[in-house]
């Protein structure tokens, strides 16, 4: 009954992790709200939920990349809600390329523009929203590479790294304000995500990866998500026996480093 009648906006909602997330919302009687650039893809899933018997779903564009696109659809969704229950952060670019591989900084630009400001831009305005009505939740979606390096990920794990520490922070302020945040920490989930990942020099790698093509199943996935923001999980790890990787940098950094040298990165 937790998110029953609750203002739910997910973004990275047309696909991966974000749509399965929407699924499990749907049945639990939100009403939401769904983002990601694509509206076709994006009124597909509304269907779905229309099927899976919620109709309380509205449907707004928005590019990370573009902060007119994130003051757009934050209009659009104040407008017709006045508040935001929880904020499901989870549009978001990944990344497949060597350091070395290229000396050029446009790709690691552009994957911190997705990931780490056009998320907290988005944030900073839902705050004001949460703050007035004196409840929210903010569900961000990291990566246990948000815990450690991982070849081919510099700068996906850097903008990961950085959303541990700004919504800690963001956290901490809250305290006493009813401003919850929980950090969700996949490994590898069967999505398509490696698809988009951009390479070393700002290109769409376009590849399946086996390790994502093996994973944990997405609406497995999305339920234990969903499950971990009803208990007000401050981190949610789900995945694999890849997640053990996060304890083994933390309490046997030494095993970590030997491991990671060795696991095959796609």
């Amino acid at each position: 009954m937790i998110f029953t009648d609750k203002v739910c906006w997910v973004t990275g909602a047309s696909s991966g992790i974000g749509e399965a997330i929407v699924y499990q919302l749907a049945t639990k009687g939100a009403k939401l709200v769904i983002s990601a650039r694509r509206l076709d893809e994006l009124e597909k899933v509304k269907i779905k939920c229309a099927e899976l018997g919620n109709k309380n779903v509205q449907v707004v564009a928005i590019d990370l990349s573009d902060q007119e696109s994130i003051s757009a659809a934050f209009r659009a969704v104040k407008n017709v809600h006045q508040r935001v229950d929880y904020l499901f952060n989870n549009g978001g670019l990944s990344q497949r390329g060597l350091v070395s591989d290229s000396e050029s900084i446009e790709a690691d630009r552009k994957i911190m523009e997705v990931n780490f400001f056009g998320t907290i831009a988005l944030t900073k305005k839902v705050l004001t929203l949460m703050l007035n009505n004196g409840f929210g939740h903010f569900v961000v979606t990291s990566s246990i590479v948000g815990k450690f390096g991982f070849p081919l990920r510099s700068t996906y794990s850097a903008s990961k790294h950085a959303l541990h520490g700004y919504f800690e922070s963001l956290a901490i302020e809250n305290f006493n304000n009813n401003i919850s945040v929980s950090m969700v920490l996949p490994g590898r989930i069967a999505t398509s995500l490696s698809l988009g990942a951009l390479n070393a020099e700002g290109k769409v790698h376009g590849e399946m990866d086996e390790g994502l093509a093996a994973g944990m199943d997405v609406n497995e996935c999305a339920k234990q998500i969903v499950k971990g923001v009803a208990l007000k999980k401050r981190e949610i790890l789900v995945g694999g026996k890849e997640i053990m990787m996060v304890h083994f940098r933390r309490f046997v950094p030494a095993l970590f480093y030997k491991l990671a040298a060795r696991i095959k990165p796609t």
